[in-house]
């Protein structure tokens, strides 16, 4: 029997979009890579339906377990990119989730 996936749901607001692109999602695209995560979601279009109508960007990675989600957002790799995701963004919300 398989574990279940595990996911990363992120809301927040770039106040820096040129400085996060370049330093925090380079970090955080090889942080991800590095332990077998797939960006579902990254940014684009959404339409809400309820709730607050806002300049959040929302991030949906999932990875082939939670205990593989949780030991990414423990890495190294990922707590770097988080330092320059911290000088270029606001979390609203950061969730590591096990699937169904």
């Amino acid at each position: 029997m398989t574990s279940p996936k595990g996911y990363v749901f992120v809301e927040l607001v770039v106040r820096d979009p040129e400085n996060f692109k370049n330093q925090y999602q380079v970090r955080s695209t090889a942080a991800v890579a590095e332990f077998g995560g797939k960006f579902l979601v990254r940014g684009g279009t959404a339409s809400i339906k309820t709730g607050p109508s806002d300049e959040r960007r929302r991030i949906l990675i999932e990875f082939e377990s939670y205990e593989k989600a949780l030991a990414w957002y423990d890495s190294p790799l990922s707590q770097e990119a988080k330092t320059y995701r911290d000088k270029f963004a606001h979390v609203i919300t950061f969730y590591v989730i096990q699937g169904a």
